[in-house]
């Protein structure tokens, strides 16, 4: 219920006139039935604009730090995320990944749409980094499409250490779905995973038009801040 209170009396018109999204290929999404919608992860806005502009309900992995943090705002965080009917996944250790396919496919069991963002954490750079294989173990298990997604111009309203986005127009693109039916029970295999995941990123890549780098953005991330560096500005 919620969900439905923010999306259409509170925070989704608000998006709507403050940001006045292009929305581009909507009718890609499937009516009804489970999908994936895979996209690239540029700002935290991201979380509420995709929703905004899409008629069905969406359901996120949300990292498990938001639904954790410290006093009041940490509590209000989570109350956020929880009601909007978020789900947290711890992303560290050895069973992370297995824990998001594990709520990822439970979503989609229930024939809903399940969003993800296949890098695994937001881009420091704007940037579009390789993607995890969690998404495509997903698509082939629970054997639903991938539609790609592109959000554009949200790194420059909001990048990384801007806790207040500027008002400016951002666009968002779907792609036509992915179908993966021929990878069907080869979601043990690697190298269809990654035949899969990649085909997916290539497929956000030409919606978004960023510079695609072949590593992790986490690992890019983690030796960036062990050498003392500041993120880099996208440069356009």
């Amino acid at each position: 219920m919620f969900y439905y209170v923010l999306k259409y009396v509170v925070l989704g018109p608000l998006l709507r006139i403050l940001f006045r999204p292009r929305i581009e290929g909507l009718r890609h999404i499937p009516a009804d039935g489970a999908a994936i919608v895979a996209g690239n992860h540029l700002s935290f806005s991201d979380h509420f604009l995709m929703p905004a502009v899409l008629k069905r309900r969406i359901t996120f992995l949300a990292k498990a730090e938001y639904f954790t943090g410290p006093g009041v705002k940490g509590r209000l965080t989570a109350a956020f995320f929880r009601s909007a009917g978020q789900i947290p996944v711890d992303r560290s250790g050895k069973e992370a990944g297995k824990a998001a396919v594990r709520e990822g496919l439970g979503v989609l069991e229930k024939g809903e749409l399940l969003g993800i963002y296949p890098e695994g954490t937001r881009s420091h750079d704007g940037r579009l980094y390789k993607g995890k294989v969690g998404v495509a173990v997903m698509a082939i298990r629970a054997g639903v499409p991938v539609v790609p997604c592109a959000m554009v111009g949200t790194f420059e309203i909001q990048p990384p250490g801007r806790k207040i986005p500027k008002v400016k127009r951002v666009t968002i693109r779907f792609g036509e779905p992915l179908d993966f039916s021929r990878f069907a029970g080869m979601e043990d295999e690697k190298t269809a995973l990654r035949a899969v995941t990649d085909e997916i990123m290539y497929a956000i890549l030409a919606l978004s038009g960023q510079e695609y780098v072949d590593r992790y953005a986490a690992e890019v991330k983690a030796e960036q801040a062990a050498q003392g560096r500041k993120f880099p500005r996208l440069r356009r």
